[in-house]
């Protein structure tokens, strides 16, 4: 796997990585990939999130997990919705997603340091 430019620490700090709860997961009918996921950062904080994890996770599944996300990404148009951040996952040796999740519950809106 090869390894992306560095950067600098500066750079890193623009990112804002936040622990969230998904509070509602909808299927799009119209991808074969990606699910609808609105996540509570906290303070009343809410994102619309599309995930690439479909094939990989029933959507009743995802309901209550609490993820880890990128909260401060540009938002990007994707079939006709607006994704307002980015979850945080890794691929197995299969290369499917596993979702990055706390090792326990903290309160949504925590920072990733």
């Amino acid at each position: 796997m090869e390894i992306k430019p560095e950067i600098s620490f500066e750079e890193f700090a623009k990112i804002d990585l936040r622990v969230g709860t998904i509070v509602s997961a909808d299927q799009i009918d119209e991808s074969e990939k990606l699910v609808k996921l609105v996540v509570d950062l906290g303070n009343e904080n809410r994102k619309q999130i599309l995930a690439g994890v479909k094939q990989f996770y029933p959507v009743e599944d995802l309901v209550g997990k609490q993820i880890v996300v990128v909260a401060n990404l540009a938002p990007r148009k994707m079939m006709g919705l607006e994704s307002q951040g980015m979850l945080l996952a890794a691929n197995d040796e299969l290369g499917q997603p596993v979702i990055l999740e706390p090792e326990k519950s903290v309160p949504n809106g925590a920072t990733i340091k």
